[in-house]
C-alpha cells in the first residue's frame, strides 16, 4: 500500500467530476483572493473594480445597462458610478441616442488605475510561475488553461 501523496493532482485520473469541480472552485477562489491582495491600494470596492473593468472592456454604457450586466439594482449602480465619478475614474456624457440618459465611460485616470492593478497582478503571477513551477509544470498549466477556456466557452 502506498503512502498518501501531498500532490493534489495525484489520483485525479479517475476523480469524479463533482470532486474536480469542488477542488477547482476552491483553488480559483484562493487565486483570485491572492491576486486581489497584490493589487495596489486603490480604495475601490470589488463592485467598483468590476464596473470599471467592464467599462474598460466593453466600452461606454448607461447606468441601467451596467446594472443589468452586474446583476444589481439601478439605484445601487447609480451609487457605484457616482463614487467612481467622484474619484475621477469615470465620466458621464449625454447619451447620443436618448438625451434623457447619460453614458458612462472610463477616464484617463481610470485607465491608469486599471493598468496599475493589472500590472501588479501580472507581475506577481509571472514571478510565482517562474519561481514555483518547473518548465514541465508550466507546460501542464498551459495545457490546463486550454481546457479551462473550453469550459468557459460553453
Amino acid at each position: 500500500m502506498s503512502a498518501p501523496s501531498d500532490d493534489p493532482a495525484a489520483g485525479q485520473d479517475d476523480a469524479a467530476p463533482e470532486q474536480i469541480a469542488a477542488d477547482l472552485s476552491d483553488v480559483v477562489r484562493r487565486l483570485v483572493r491572492r491576486l486581489r491582495g497584490v493589487t495596489p491600494a486603490t480604495g475601490l470596492s470589488p463592485t467598483q473594480r468590476s464596473v470599471l473593468a467592464r467599462l474598460d472592456r466593453a466600452g461606454p454604457a448607461t447606468t441601467a445597462g451596467l446594472a443589468r450586466e452586474e446583476l444589481v439594482r439601478p439605484q445601487s449602480m447609480r451609487l457605484t458610478v457616482g463614487a467612481l465619478e467622484e474619484m475621477g475614474l469615470v465620466e458621464r456624457a449625454p447619451d447620443p441616442d436618448d438625451g434623457r440618459q447619460s453614458v458612462v465611460s472610463v477616464t484617463d485616470e481610470g485607465h491608469r488605475t486599471l493598468a496599475e492593478m493589472r500590472a501588479a497582478k501580472h507581475d506577481w503571477l509571472s514571478t510565482a510561475l517562474a519561481d514555483g513551477l518547473d518548465p514541465a509544470e508550466r507546460r501542464q498549466l498551459a495545457d490546463a488553461i486550454v481546457l479551462l477556456e473550453r469550459l468557459v466557452q460553453k
